[in-house]
């Protein structure tokens, strides 16, 4: 019985070699195409300009972040603040209101530019970092950045919360990838490595 399932199954194989052979339309496999790998992005090409040391190290395009916000009632300068981001970046709100709904809302640069810029035409706006942690592995960095907002230069702040911040360098550059940030509530205070400077976090 084995053998004659061997027979049968060598049979079969020849006549299948036969029939591709005598088919009046057969015609080699055509291999595959190789698809051509795309040319790397031209990132720089698709935002402003920066200014070189904005975008030189982690503390340097914070310092540019927190300052181009920053500022009386009035125009921003909007392509300063474009400049920094990867394109495609976002900037995501995790909040509460006061009902207790969590809200998550991620903004482009644009959304962002749009709603703040109509804000901050009206109403004056100081952010600073009060303590920051950075974490950095290669050409990526993770920063978790501790934050108070105030209405004006000396006034005592209205909001404080958290900045996490995703970085990558380029080889030339920093770029901001991404901003995620929630607000401080009476449920939600400020851990106290993150609420004051002391000798021992100062950046």
């Amino acid at each position: 019985m084995k053998f004659k399932l061997l027979t049968f199954a060598a049979a079969l194989s020849l006549c299948n070699v036969a029939a591709a052979a005598q088919s009046p339309g057969a015609s080699p496999a055509t291999p595959p195409q190789q698809t051509q790998p795309k040319p790397p992005q031209d990132l720089a090409a698709q935002v402003p300009a920066p200014k070189p040391d904005d975008v030189k190290s982690i503390d340097s395009i914070l310092a540019a972040l927190y300052g181009v916000i920053s500022g009386p009632a009035g125009e921003r300068d909007w392509n300063r603040f474009r400049s920094l981001f990867l394109p495609g970046a976002t900037l995501t709100s995790a909040g509460k209101d006061r009902d207790g709904n969590i809200h998550v809302r991620p903004r482009t640069v644009e959304e962002y530019v749009k709603g703040a810029g109509g804000y901050f035409s009206q109403h004056g706006f100081f952010e600073s970092p009060i303590v920051s942690r950075v974490q950095t592995f290669g050409n990526i960095a993770q920063v978790l950045c501790s934050y108070e907002s105030r209405g004006g230069a000396g006034e005592a702040p209205f909001a404080r919360g958290i900045n996490s911040f995703q970085l990558a360098y380029d080889g030339k550059r920093w770029w901001v990838v991404n901003i995620l940030w929630d607000e401080e509530r009476p449920d939600n205070p400020l851990p106290k490595e993150f609420a004051s400077k002391t000798e021992s976090n100062k950046n």
